[in-house]
């Protein structure tokens, strides 16, 4: 059976930093499913997540990787130097300095070879393309690959590189754009017009963007994609790992606005517009995942501190939809006819 043929379309998406094997398993035993996220983690973290994830469930394991990136740690070291000097006012609110802007491939290589050795059903890619000898052996032992991709053309690479399954994230999606260059502008299609436009190339879709209720599910459906991938609900969601501050900023109705900023990671996402973002957007040079650990000790401050202004608060369009519900009741509500 396709990992896909689930009781209900609907599938948590991944999110690092706030998806837990608690809230992946809840939406698996809802009759959705929850994908692990292994960005940021060590390879003995994701091992211990999977293992917690089995644990609580007996349906698909399906894991998301962050694709290595280019190091442009030269290329912009000085963008990269002013920059650090510009958020040091920020940081020094919260008592802390800002990161060491360095560059690293998150452990890539270390999480495929764990992976082979202990195979799960489902691994998904994000930020572009990996080595084609990745897809490869992880299809050798049994593991269904895809890729999150923005636009037909990134779809065809994908398809180039041997991907059994495609994630269409559109416009309204929340966090990180899966945009297969660092320095891409972020798409402007509707998930809905990501779908339509991948359709024909023949593999299934999971629709990723804009879901906030049980219409704009339908919606992705009958524009052909398979199931539709949820971030934001579950983001605000008792199981989920994000920080109070930022589950509050979902839920309260004080933010109204989002923006598309590289301000926070070097990578373009879309985040609510608090005042991190009104002082620095514009200015971070596109470099990923540098520009993450500049700014991370200040987002651990401000989470730390509760405080909202200088946190990454990752929301997709339909951010005023969230509230404080479990992970199941938000699989029932978004699974009603």
């Amino acid at each position: 059976m396709s990992f896909l043929e689930r009781p209900n379309p609907i599938i948590a998406a991944p999110m690092a930093g706030a998806t837990t094997p608690a809230l992946a398993a809840a939406v698996s035993n809802a009759g959705g499913l929850g994908f692990l996220a292994a960005g940021y983690l060590s390879v003995d973290s994701m091992a211990d997540e999977v293992t917690a994830y089995r644990a609580l469930t007996d349906a698909t394991v399906a894991i998301n990787l962050f694709t290595p990136q280019t190091d442009r740690s030269l290329e912009l070291g000085p963008r990269l130097d002013d920059y650090q000097t510009e958020v040091a006012l920020t940081a020094a609110k919260y008592g802390v300095s800002p990161g060491d802007p360095s560059f690293d491939d998150d452990t890539f290589d270390g999480k495929v070879d764990w992976l082979v050795e202990n195979p799960v059903d489902v691994v998904s890619f994000t930020f572009g393309p990996v080595p084609p000898a990745a897809v490869f052996r992880l299809q050798e032992v049994g593991t269904t690959v895809g890729f999150t991709v923005t636009s037909e053309h990134e779809a065809l690479q994908a398809v180039g590189l041997g991907a059994d399954f495609l994630v269409a994230q559109g416009c309204e999606a929340g966090g990180h754009r899966g945009t297969w260059h660092v320095s891409d502008q972020p798409n402007t299609l509707s998930a809905r017009e990501v779908v339509a436009a991948i359709a024909g190339i023949g593999l299934p879709v999971i629709a990723a963007g804009g879901v906030g209720s049980a219409a704009d599910v339908h919606a992705l459906l009958d524009a052909g994609a398979s199931a539709a991938a949820v971030g934001t609900l579950f983001l605000a969601c008792d199981e989920s790992k994000a920080p109070a501050a930022h589950k509050a900023a979902l839920t309260s109705g004080s933010f109204t606005s989002a923006a598309v900023t590289r301000a926070f990671s070097g990578r373009y996402a879309r985040a609510l517009v608090n005042d991190f973002v009104r002082a620095h957007d514009g200015r971070a040079p596109s470099a990923y995942p540098n520009v993450h650990h500049l700014t991370r000790p200040i987002r651990t401050a401000a989470a730390a501190a509760g405080d909202p202004q200088g946190m990454a608060l990752w929301a997709g369009s339909g951010h005023a939809a969230p509230g404080r519900l479990t992970a199941p009741e938000v699989v029932a509500r978004l699974a009603m006819m």
